[in-house]
């Protein structure tokens, strides 16, 4: 498979040509030369269409991205990482994710324990330990649809004040502890599960590759996790448990169809139609073309209020490298720096910025038809952003520049099916934004410095 760089590609070269034309482009002029373009750049998805009309780019950036991306061998990339072959290569290992939902009997054994769990009401209280994907993922799904058939809490901080809330009030006998960790030797997860253990609980479920770590801390039963599912990549998998707990086996299944229904759509459709594709495509025009450094995530929906923290996982710790994958430091940009909040919200925050700020970020707008003012905001927003204010009447201080790019990620409505649909949506969109990069999307070698000297620090404490 190819491991070249990319400014080795003849598409990138046209693409670098290409782009002096864009830079000088204003998409004020674009629409109202092309009214029809707001209907023409939008592709569709199970439940979803993907409307980028507003980014800086016309039919030509299309065909140049898509060559790019057939000389980086995009298909057979993706068919590896569909067939479980070992792409992650620096840890030599297979690729798995996508089979956790492929099939309801790989997730069977936790959907059957979360049933029993919710059934049977012996716990009161679950607390999920766990941190980065062991938290975030789950966190994200139960927060967005936990239906309060159980008290579900999570603690991923090593700091003891969130231990001590996600506990507060809570009885030990009525109250399950879940250990979410592949290696079960997470510093933060398991100080947690320590110090849960010695205030008096005893009740654990481990989650984990080490089996025989976690029998030896004591937990009651063990659900395996794979060594091939990162742990951004777990919430399909047993990591899963808590959040299944929170919104029922019912919704869960529906949130595994979801994804795999974009598994589908990623795997069959083609690139002009591919919305994880474009997505991406387009995110490295954006970074490596137009010199766009950062990417803001505004879903304007209350539910998806942790998913710009989610995301900002998937993304920067995926792609966040600057070696390839034949071990070159790379000279180009890769991820871009990725944040975000609920919509309203941030237009009190931080929008300043992207209306107005000289090097502003792009963005995706993520409108889940919650009501008809959220959905006005985000299309008021998008426009706003692309188009400013052309009246040379009003002061300096009040225009605003306009020409800068989003998207519009539009919902019919938004269930746990949706909520899968996104999330696989933007898996996908990492992975190939990885392939066009050269990088392995799968490994995480940057944080591990950092936990190497805390661990020296300690121990010199000690």
């Amino acid at each position: 498979m190819n491991t070249t760089s990319p400014l080795d590609c003849p598409a990138w070269k046209k693409l670098e040509a290409h782009a002096a034309t864009w830079r000088a482009a204003r998409l004020f002029d674009q629409q109202a030369g092309d009214p029809a373009r707001s209907q023409r750049m939008v592709a569709a998805a199970p439940g979803m269409q993907f409307d980028y009309s507003r980014q800086r780019a016309g039919a030509l950036t299309l065909r140049l991205l898509a060559q790019l991306a057939s000389e980086r061998g995009f298909e057979e990339w993706r068919a590896a990482l569909f067939a479980g072959q070992a792409i992650n290569t620096t840890e030599d290992r297979a690729v798995t994710h996508t089979s956790l939902r492929a099939t309801e009997a790989m997730s069977s054994p936790m959907l059957g324990l979360a049933e029993k769990i919710r059934n049977e009401r012996r716990f009161r209280r679950i607390v999920n330990l766990g941190t980065g994907g062991s938290d975030l993922g789950p966190r994200l799904v139960a927060d967005a649809f936990g239906d309060g058939a159980l008290d579900v809490r999570f603690v991923a901080n090593v700091d003891a004040v969130e231990l001590d809330r996600a506990l507060a009030g809570a009885v030990p006998e009525t109250t399950l502890i879940v250990v979410v960790s592949k290696t079960f030797s997470t510093q933060e997860t398991i100080s947690n599960a320590t110090a849960a253990r010695r205030l008096g609980y005893g009740n654990f479920i481990a989650v984990t590759s080490n089996t025989k770590a976690a029998e030896q801390f004591g937990a009651g039963e063990v659900l395996p996790m794979p060594e091939s599912v990162g742990g951004r990549y777990s919430v399909w998998s047993a990591a899963g448990l808590s959040a299944a707990c929170a919104i029922g086996t019912d919704a869960f299944r529906e949130f595994l169809a979801g994804a795999r229904e974009i598994d589908g759509h990623f795997l069959d459709s083609p690139l002009e139609d591919n919305v994880p594709a474009l997505m991406a495509l387009l995110g490295v025009w954006n970074v490596n073309l137009l010199g766009i450094e950062a990417h803001a995530v505004l879903p304007y929906a209350h539910r998806l209020r942790l998913l710009p923290a989610y995301l900002q996982q998937l993304e920067m710790e995926s792609n966040g490298k600057g070696v390839d994958r034949a071990g070159r430091v790379v000279d180009y940009a890769t991820c871009p720096v990725v944040f975000g909040v609920e919509g309203t919200p941030a237009q009190h925050s931080f929008m300043q910025l992207l209306h107005q700020g000289p090097r502003p970020p792009a963005a995706d707008i993520i409108d889940a038809s919650v009501n008809e003012t959220l959905s006005a905001n985000a299309i008021a927003q998008a426009d706003a952003l692309a188009y400013g204010t052309g009246d040379q009447e009003l002061p300096s201080y009040r225009r605003q520049p306009g020409n800068r790019p989003s998207s519009i990620l539009k919902f019919r409505h938004f269930t746990a099916q949706d909520l899968g649909r996104l999330i696989a949506l933007y898996e996908h969109k990492v992975f190939t934004q990885g392939v066009l990069w050269n990088i392995n999307s799968f490994d995480q070698w940057g944080v591990e410095l950092g936990k190497q000297l805390a661990n020296r620090i300690l121990k010199g404490v000690a």
